[in-house]
């Protein structure tokens, strides 16, 4: 009896099959936006896996989940858990939010997996969050309840952008002209470190050069931001990933004074093992603080850096062998 989980963002896809024991069979990563749809990935796995007997899949999807059929919010793809079912004889196959993986692959994280930045006082049993800017901007709550964590999940991302200064404000303004409402999703994300540097360029506050020019031509804008502002002389790009982790940090501190995750909060996402070092510089948790009478409650709270890429995959896996 075998089983197969895999993790499903606007950027890449995770597959794996794992057996009844635990021990990884097969796993592979594949560029989303290179395919048409989840079943022509499927297809080439499960041709180089051959005939594992798979009991049960679980599937977490970077979208809101309602329902046996799903849009992807940042892909042109439909998944059916349905027609998946049948087409590649699976006789179990459930859909689960991404950052609901998420939650539940804390469970199986080691104390290596973790970067702490703020130890705080952990509470037994207490809320815990998890929030990761990648492509998009995930979030999800888990609350204890006979035993174990339930974990719930939720569109945060998408809340409004609330600007804490004059800069931040222009940002606001900038971006509603070009999308109309601002989520933070527009600003904390791949694309919102994009948008966030196109920004800070378009006001005047400074020139790529021609080295940071070429690597954005390349393709991943974003990567080639994060890379010059920690390794080059790149005063523009650090300007935006400055200005990326004090957006990131507040909109954390919002979610920990929305939820009081007195267990902790868990930041995944593409992005922040990425930027580990800047994040533990002092913006990042600067920002998160910034709340006025609350800072001295947030101060309590346990706040760290999931550095394994693997989680949602790891909680995909979890929920396939919990499958009725």
């Amino acid at each position: 009896m075998n089983f197969l989980s895999g993790d499903i963002g606007g950027t890449k896809t995770l597959l794996r099959i794992s057996a009844a024991d635990g021990t990884l069979l097969l796993q592979a990563s594949y560029s989303s936006a290179g395919y048409a749809g989840l079943s022509e990935i499927l297809d080439e796995f499960l041709r180089v896996a051959g005939t594992p007997g798979i009991a049960a899949a679980c599937l977490a999807l970077a979208c809101p989940i309602s329902g046996r059929r799903v849009k992807l919010t940042n892909l042109p793809w439909e998944v059916d858990a349905d027609a998946l079912a049948a087409r590649f004889a699976i006789p179990r196959v459930s859909l689960i939010n991404d950052f609901e993986a998420v939650g539940h692959g804390i469970a199986a994280l080691r104390p290596a997996d973790l970067l702490t930045l703020q130890p705080g006082t952990e509470q037994a049993e207490g809320v815990r969050v998890v929030v990761g800017a990648g492509t998009g901007l995930g979030v999800a709550w888990l609350s204890w309840a006979n035993g174990s964590y339930a974990v719930h999940s939720s569109e945060g991302g998408h809340i409004d952008f609330a600007p804490t200064d004059a800069l931040q404000y222009e940002l606001l303004q900038y971006l509603q002209k070009r999308h109309g409402h601002v989520s933070c999703e527009r600003i904390v994300s791949g694309p919102g470190l994009v948008a966030i540097f196109e920004f800070l360029r378009d006001r005047g506050k400074g020139a790529p050069s021609v080295k940071l020019l070429a690597a954005l031509a390349e393709g991943d804008a974003a990567a080639a931001i994060t890379q010059f502002a920690q390794q080059e002389d790149e005063p523009l790009a650090r300007m935006a990933l400055d200005l990326f982790l004090q957006t990131y940090g507040a909109f954390v501190g919002n979610l920990a004074l929305a939820a009081l995750p007195r267990s902790g909060i868990y930041i995944a996402g593409g992005i922040a093992a990425k930027i580990a070092a800047p994040m533990q510089q002092g913006i990042f948790l600067r920002a998160f603080l910034d709340k006025g009478r609350f800072a001295g409650l947030l101060e309590t709270l346990p706040l760290h850096i999931v550095t394994n890429p693997q989680i949602g995959l790891l909680g995909s896996d979890l929920v396939a062998r919990r499958a009725p």
